[in-house]
């Protein structure tokens, strides 16, 4: 049985849906903002021209990174909007995070997400940085960005990272999941009609619910590293996750899907609030600071 405090929250998010206009939406993200968490600094990085900020841990020095890409449905989300996730995940990884904040729709629709987290992947490499000591990660439309940029990454003929942690991803704009409708009255945060609106200002009047790098579960995953995937048992978008856990695990894909009971969309957060949000954290912190993971020889960040 889920905490107490998570379904008190639970119950104040339910009470509030998110607004389907988007400098509602904005302003609703942001005001969730919260500081870094003690023991985590950020500096502001220009990234081959994409801002960024990156997240240090303290004791962290061997120059493992972990690229973040917010949540937000393509439309709202900030590097401010998560900084409580992107601290907490530096200080459970030991790993730095370095949070990018991509350009939105509808003011500059897709490919612009893609093309940004890809010049900021980029960026690090040709800093030096070994791929081997790299990892993406993302929440919600960030999870399904993280999955995009590799995509591109590896078509381009570009080094991959060592891993990818996805939280409660969006990899199927057209919203044809079993569980869009299932779970429609149970999902407190994220609505049908929410997923229709923020795909249709992503992909703008050009675009294509089946493009690969929009919607990654129409992608040939192959070749990619090894991925964890988190999902709430109470999420429309299960079916997003369970499909693209299938299907990763089909193209060879090292793929770790958890589904984590009575949890909702992108619960990790909430670290700091709940235990379960705080566990959750711990998990993926364990997979991308994991040694097997990301190697941990010292050298100059």
């Amino acid at each position: 049985m889920a905490s107490e405090a998570f379904s008190t929250i639970r119950r104040i998010l339910a009470a509030k849906p998110l607004p389907l206009d988007v400098r509602g939406m904005r302003e609703a993200l942001e005001a969730t903002a919260r500081p870094l968490v003690p023991g985590v600094r950020g500096e502001p990085v220009d990234a081959g021209g994409v801002p960024c900020e990156m997240q240090t841990p303290e004791g962290a020095s061997d120059g493992r990174i972990v690229l973040y890409l917010h949540g937000g449905g393509y439309v709202g989300g900030s590097v401010a909007s998560h900084r409580n996730l992107t601290s907490h995940l530096a200080r459970a990884s030991g790993c730095a995070v370095l949070s990018v904040d991509y350009r939105r729709a509808p003011e500059a629709p897709h490919p612009a997400a893609v093309e940004d987290a890809s010049a900021a992947f980029r960026w690090l490499l040709g800093r030096g940085h070994d791929p081997a000591r790299l990892a993406i990660a993302g929440d919600s439309a960030g999870g399904g960005l993280a999955v995009a940029t590799q995509l591109r990454l590896r078509d381009a003929g570009d080094p991959l990272p060592a891993a990818s942690a996805l939280l409660s991803p969006w990899v199927d704009l057209a919203g044809t999941g079993e569980t869009m409708l299932t779970h429609a009255a149970r999902d407190p945060i994220v609505t049908p009609a929410t997923i229709a609106w923020l795909a249709g200002l992503f992909l703008g009047p050009e675009g294509s619910a089946g493009d690969p790098l929009a919607s990654p579960l129409e992608a040939d995953l192959a070749g990619l590293p090894p991925m964890l995937i988190h999902v709430g048992e109470d999420e429309v978008l299960l079916s997003d996750s369970e499909r693209l856990a299938a299907k990763a695990a089909a193209a060879g894909v090292d793929v770790t899907l958890e589904v984590w009971p009575e949890m909702v969309h992108v619960w990790h957060a909430m670290a700091g609030l709940f235990v379960e949000a705080d566990a959750a954290i711990r998990r993926v912190g364990e997979f991308l600071g994991s040694p097997r993971r990301l190697g941990s020889r010292r050298r100059d960040a």
